[in-house]
């Protein structure tokens, strides 16, 4: 259907099939700021450290996102600014990383980032063409006014998009649209200069614009993952009716708050309103939608609950989406918890998003690739019960060892995984009844499982010497 540029046009638009059914992609976080590579590391995610005392502040001041790398080391006496001198100097200026960065990256290969994701289970992904710090990836015909030369002569943006469509993954773009350091020489310290970002001229509204009409015609992303919000001069219905018309299978985001600031009192209430939020929602809840979106995009949530509206989790592998080298390795994901947050991602209506951050050469570190290639191999054996599934009338269950199950259906078939690396000759789910005529097959395993139905429990019996796995999925098919 061809979309016009209302909101009661926009609202019919359908999340496409292809979304729903991927449940799975990688985010990229990589630009000038993997070159210092750096910020502070206390074993708390931004979502925990904005819930302490003065918790908006402290987590803008102690960010473990190194990708804010600009925005921290212009606060006086953070550990960043503080780092920053001692490495670089006093006077050295973030922008100057341009130079290294793009030496760099000559020898990242996008076919070797394609191969490593598609090993990796993932069926999209989602590449920062230009994070808060300005820099773009790709040579934009739009430049920066206040900075003309600062993008990528290399078609960086292109080249990924190019190798991860050649291996049949979606694409997916993401764009700073609201913050752009480059147009502000004053950090984010706290809530007050959160909304004075937002405030942005119409010189800068008409670059975002620009570009994001750019990204969408020149590349035609599957997904336009904006970041923080947009400005209030520009009108988002045009923007979408655009986007949908131009991409049919496209999908878009949350994050495209719109504030409008006329006086110091109506800043007054929006803070006031902002701090509410954050108090009641953590981060993500200053980043909830007020109009419309496809999807949710909560970050670094850490109980899922089932949405009926479409949502997708967004995460680092550690506390940072950009690659940090100051990282305690003990903080990154393993395996095992990237396969239990995704499978209960999806018994929920989720997706799981996760963030990969490249060093600037290109190189990805190796507490990143192996726990993600270990999830590649068990989504292979089990992707059947990831992939193309619906949740469930129940999410969640136990075993009566008190092992955790959660539930995705396909058709006639229900799958039950559980989340364990044990299992015992007999597994017992508490509440679940299963028809008389059922087959229980475990999922990379041969043959027929036996079972019973203990009043409301079912009982299914395991074979000796079964592959060992991170967990299992028993596929009931009715």
């Amino acid at each position: 259907m061809k979309f016009e540029p209302t909101a009661e046009s926009i609202s019919k638009h359908e999340v496409p099939q292809w979304y729903n059914d991927a449940k799975f992609g990688i985010f990229i976080h990589w630009s000038l700021f993997s070159v210092p590579a750096w910020a502070p590391v206390e074993g708390k995610n931004l979502a925990e450290l904005s819930e302490s005392d003065d918790g908006f502040g402290n987590s803008m001041r102690n960010s473990p996102y190194a990708e804010w790398y600009l925005n921290t080391s212009r606060i006086e006496g953070t550990p960043t600014n503080l780092h920053h001198k001692e490495v670089y100097g006093e006077n050295y200026n973030y922008f100057d990383f341009q130079g290294k960065f793009e030496e760099a990256n000559k020898t990242m290969s996008a076919d070797e980032w394609a191969d490593f994701f598609k090993e990796a289970g993932a069926k999209y992904v989602v590449l920062v063409t230009k994070h808060h710090d300005g820099y773009c990836l790709w040579p934009s015909e739009y430049k920066n006014p206040k900075m003309p030369k600062y993008q990528s002569k290399r078609d960086l943006v292109g080249e990924i998009t190019d190798a991860v469509r050649a291996r049949g993954m979606k694409m997916g773009l993401y764009y700073s649209g609201i913050f752009d350091w480059t147009f502000k020489d004053y950090p984010i310290d706290g809530m007050e200069n959160w909304v004075n970002h937002h405030v942005v001229t119409d010189e800068y509204a008409e670059y975002s614009w620009n570009q994001t009409e750019e990204l969408i015609h020149k590349y035609k992303p599957s997904i336009l993952w904006n970041d923080i919000g947009f400005p209030a001069q520009c009108d988002l219905n045009k923007l979408y009716a655009d986007y949908y018309n131009t991409v049919p299978e496209g999908v878009i985001n949350d994050r495209w708050r719109q504030y409008s600031v006329h006086s110091d009192e109506e800043k007054k209430r929006l803070v006031e309103k902002l701090n509410k939020q954050l108090a009641e929602g953590g981060i993500s809840g200053i980043l909830v939608p007020e109009g419309f979106c496809d999807y949710t995009s909560p970050e670094y949530a850490n109980e899922m609950k089932l949405q009926k509206k479409k949502w997708e989790l967004t995460r680092g592998m550690g506390m940072s989406f950009g690659y940090n080298q100051n990282e305690d390795p003990k903080y990154m994901l393993k395996a095992k918890e990237i396969i239990y947050m995704l499978v209960d991602a999806v018994s929920k209506n989720g997706n799981l998003l996760l963030n990969v951050g490249p060093r600037a050469d290109g190189s990805i570190q190796d507490e990143q690739k192996k726990p993600l290639l270990e999830t590649g191999k068990w989504l292979k054996v089990n992707g059947e019960a990831i992939y193309e599934t619906n949740y469930w009338e129940k999410q969640e269950a136990e075993t009566e060892k008190g092992q955790q199950v959660r539930f995705t259906k396909k058709g006639n078939q229900l799958y039950a995984v559980l989340l364990d690396e044990e299992l015992c000759d007999s597994v017992v789910i508490k509440d679940l009844e299963i028809p008389s005529g059922a087959t229980v097959t475990l999922l990379g395993e041969a043959g027929e499982l036996s079972w019973e139905q203990k009043g409301e429990n079912l009982a299914v019996k395991i074979p000796e010497n079964i592959q060992k796995q991170y967990a299992y999925t028993l596929k009931i098919s009715c």
